[in-house]
């Protein structure tokens, strides 16, 4: 039987050495698709699993990848998971209590974290489902009910996952698994469209004929999860007195952390591995120390919480908060036995990225980390692309089918011109392994695959962009904040200011709190949001800048998902600027103009004579302009500042000097014309009409300020000219 079938189909546990970070990910929908059927892949942190899941999506496009992260927060905390990473989870949840035999062959990628954790029954979540399609009557009660039943937040505008918006005959909601929210459009009781929207500018965009929906959180509020949930509270810790969560889930609403009591909403939990029976279970490098790690913090975490509340009952408490009583921790995660048991019964592979020999129960993948540059590098003196090109070069010639993956679409542009520079001919960029396989044995192919180091199969090698540039340039680094951007005191800030928190977003500051930690009083700024209070240190006030003006503005959900939504479409906005500046940039380098340089004397001369005191930043500009026309750029750049609503006279020399300037160059191209603002003192022509008072056309753009045009006089007539011009301004010059 050939070795990636053996690994797939093989009955029992299996050791597989020879399978590093990017071909785990290989072998896993290689496992799926000789298997036809389903992969549980395990990963040992969020970062490996991420990129996995990346990786999986390049090798196989056509074998389904399911994404089921770990709640983003401490075991036995008082925040609730993101409403992105639930709506995930249930997706991935849903999708595989759907699944049969003759379904499609699938990957889900999880982490050790996630996976020892008690989830939803099975049975509940393959009946909590809504269907409507347009044309057919749905009845907004029911509609409703289902809304608030599987844990959707209603909220006046849709910003994140799981929250609806009711507006007469509009409803609109963002269901679990769905990229954009969407917006249910009704006539009476028929559902008469359903439009995707931008949850940022709240503008339709498409159309779809149907949808279903999912539950949007693990924790339903329905009126029997309710009941279950004040019975299993009083049966567990007794009567209720003071407890937030418990007056919160009495009344219907959802309090924040309220899944970490999960057990009290469901009659019984199951496990990820109840949802996937059948399925092979991959255990990624370090599984067995992540697992050990992770029971261990979770037991320190239960501990410390019962101790807070065996003190806060005696009064011995040192935090005044409210009381947190955990539950025990395998009533929400797996014991170790349990994890031992559940391996026990099913197919599971080992992965482990070193070599080692072969047995009965183990086996080798075949694959190794690629050739890292590393040592090249180090010297300095060497080429390190034209020796990635040899070896390049090498592993073509022993038959195998190279690829360099890189990090994103420019540098793939990048490091293929630079090998293309150093002898690789055939270069082509491709989006999936599929377009890799059908490349000519002569060439290569340069795809946007997220491995940090590269990896080299029987028959393939991928050489890693991190290989040859190394981690410095591959990752780049956080650009340092200016100070001047953040508030710097708190006294700055004013009860009922807007301030923007870098990580949460749009709050609004209410005042300065003392607030008791671990028994000493710590002075924090308390920020109002969308669903709750943050209380900031004034030691971290830089994370806040002032939003400005409050009018319109929104507060955003404190711990969603809409303000880090709107950071990355601003990043991918601000990547789109800059890349067009870099193509104004290339194209101006690309234009040449005759070499130029002022003529020597007469030029200082008339410098020396300026009555004035040049700033750092008009010296800059002054000597970068003399620069770039001795190396025959042409630009424009700023060489003073004069507002024209300042009104600001300027010395009668250089308003002589420009206008004779203007006179000089309107059958051409600008001499070396020194350009005003129109509406200034001593100007005659009209703001913004681009006349001086000669009358003649000059481009000047009002409000500018002085600017110096760069364009030196190219033939000899021009410049004694423009000589002349100088030394008479230059000589009836003012103090």
């Amino acid at each position: 039987m050939e070795r990636l079938t053996y690994i797939g189909r093989e009955r029992g546990r299996l050791s597989v050495s020879g399978a590093p970070a990017g071909y785990d990910a290989y072998l896993a929908v290689e496992a799926a698709a000789r298997r036809k059927g389903l992969v549980l892949f395990v990963a040992a942190d969020d970062n490996h699993a991420v990129a996995a899941a990346d990786a999986m999506r390049f090798f196989a496009p056509d074998v389904a990848v399911l994404p089921f992260p770990a709640w983003d927060c401490l075991p036995y905390d008082r925040t609730s998971p993101k409403p992105d990473i639930e709506s995930a989870r249930l997706s991935t949840l849903a999708a595989l209590a759907r699944r049969d035999k003759g379904s499609a062959p699938a990957v889900v990628v999880t982490t050790i974290n996630a996976a020892l954790q008690r989830v939803p029954p099975k049975s509940e979540i393959a009946q909590a489902s809504f269907f409507a399609r347009v044309g057919k009557d749905v009845e907004h009660d029911v509609l409703t009910a289902f809304l608030v039943k599987n844990g959707y937040a209603k909220a006046s505008t849709v910003r994140e996952p799981g929250d609806f918006a009711l507006r007469g005959g509009i409803v609109d909601l963002w269901p679990p698994g769905t990229e954009t929210p969407l917006r249910l459009d009704f006539f009476g009781s028929s559902l008469d469209a359903i439009r995707t929207f931008d949850a940022e500018t709240q503008l339709s965009s498409g159309q779809i004929d149907q949808i279903e929906l999912l539950p949007a959180s693990e924790a339903p509020l329905d009126a029997q999860s309710i009941s279950r949930f004040r019975a299993g509270y009083v049966a567990t810790f007794g009567p209720a007195s003071d407890d937030p969560l418990y007056e919160s889930v009495s009344a219907g609403r959802k309090n924040q952390g309220m899944e970490h009591w999960l057990p009290l909403f469901h009659d019984h939990l199951d496990t990820l591995f109840d949802y996937a029976p059948d399925a092979l279970v991959m255990l990624s490098h370090q599984t067995e120390e992540a697992k050990n790690a992770r029971l261990e913090l979770i037991k320190d975490y239960y501990e410390t919480r019962r101790q807070f509340l065996r003190e806060k009952r005696e009064g011995e408490a040192k935090v005044n908060a409210p009381p947190y009583k955990p539950l025990p921790p395998e009533k929400l995660y797996l014991t170790d036995g349990e994890w031992k048991a559940a391996m026990g019964s099913r197919d599971v592979r080992d992965l482990s990225p070193f070599q080692a020999p072969e047995s009965m129960r183990a086996v080798d993948a075949g694959g190794k980390q690629g050739r890292d540059f590393a040592p090249e590098r180090a010297q300095g003196k060497t080429n390190i692309f034209q020796i990635a090109a040899d070896h390049i070069g090498v592993s073509l010639k022993a038959k195998k089918r190279v690829l360099v993956a890189t990090w994103s679409n420019g540098s793939a542009e990048r490091i293929g011109g630079l090998l293309s520079d150093h002898g690789i001919a055939a270069i082509r960029q491709i989006d999936s392994w599929q377009e890799a396989a059908k490349l000519h044995d002569d060439a290569i192919g340069v795809a946007v695959l997220g491995l940090e180091r590269g990896i080299e199969g029987p028959d393939f090698v991928i050489v890693s962009e991190q290989d040859i540039l190394g981690e410095r340039m591959a990752h780049a680094g956080r650009r340092q904040k200016r100070a001047q951007n953040f508030l710097q005191e708190a006294s700055s800030l004013a009860p009922g200011d807007l301030v923007t928190h870098i990580e949460h977003g749009v709050g609004r500051f209410t005042g300065l709190q003392t607030i008791d930690v671990i028994g000493a009083p710590h002075d924090c700024l308390e920020l109002v949001y969308d669903g709750g209070k943050l209380f900031l240190p004034v030691e971290n006030i830089e994370l806040l800048t002032r939003y400005g003006s409050d009018e319109g503005a929104q507060l955003d959900r404190l711990g969603g998902a809409g303000w880090q939504s709107r950071k990355a479409k601003m990043k991918q906005r601000v990547r789109e600027i800059a890349g067009e500046l870099i193509r104004i940039a290339a194209a101006r380098e690309l234009k040449q103009l005759p070499s130029t340089e002022p003529p020597a004397g007469l030029y200082d001369e008339f410098c020396a004579r300026f009555p004035y005191q040049e700033t750092e930043d008009q010296e800059k500009a002054i000597a970068d302009a003399i620069e770039d026309l001795a190396k025959g750029r042409g630009d424009e750049r700023d060489a003073g500042g004069a507002r024209c609503a300042d009104h600001i006279a300027r010395p009668p020399a250089l308003q002589e000097l420009r206008h004779a300037l203007c006179r000089l160059s309107v059958e051409g191209s600008p001499a070396f014309a020194v350009r005003g603002c129109e509406g200034s003192e001593g100007d005659e022509g009209r703001a913004g009409d681009g006349r001086c008072e000669c009358r003649h056309r000059y481009p000047c753009v009002a409000g500018e300020g002085y600017r110096v045009q760069q364009s030196w006089p190219a033939d000899r007539g021009r410049r004694a000219a423009f000589r002349r011009v100088a030394q008479g301004a230059a000589e009836g010059a003012e103090g």
